[in-house]
């Protein structure tokens, strides 16, 4: 997720509460950083820090901005590149109903 999209990522996370668990992974930075970025987009959902790029390795991720959903019957998609609002809805939307 990046500055760009981190607003539309939190909001998301408001109108599909109780449907969608999101979780947001940093690839690299420091803990002071990574709080930083958390705090100036008021991010409520968890956060982790992938440092060893281990979660971006299981999925197959090269880069960030990235976007993974995993649909409950496992299957999983990829999208790199910063997403907007309706984008991120609309792949929800296929996925959660």
């Amino acid at each position: 997720m990046c500055n760009h999209e981190a607003p539309s990522v939190e909001e998301a996370t408001q109108r599909w509460a109780g449907k969608v668990q999101f979780v947001g992974v940093a690839w690299f930075g420091d803990d002071p950083a990574f709080q930083g970025f958390i705090d100036r987009h008021g991010l409520t959902f968890p956060q982790v820090s992938d440092d060893p790029g281990e979660v971006f390795a299981r999925f197959d991720v090269p880069g960030q901005p990235a976007l993974v959903i995993i649909a409950p019957d496992g299957s999983v998609q990829q999208i790199l590149g910063a997403v907007d609002a309706d984008l991120l809805d609309s792949l929800l939307g296929k996925v959660a109903g």
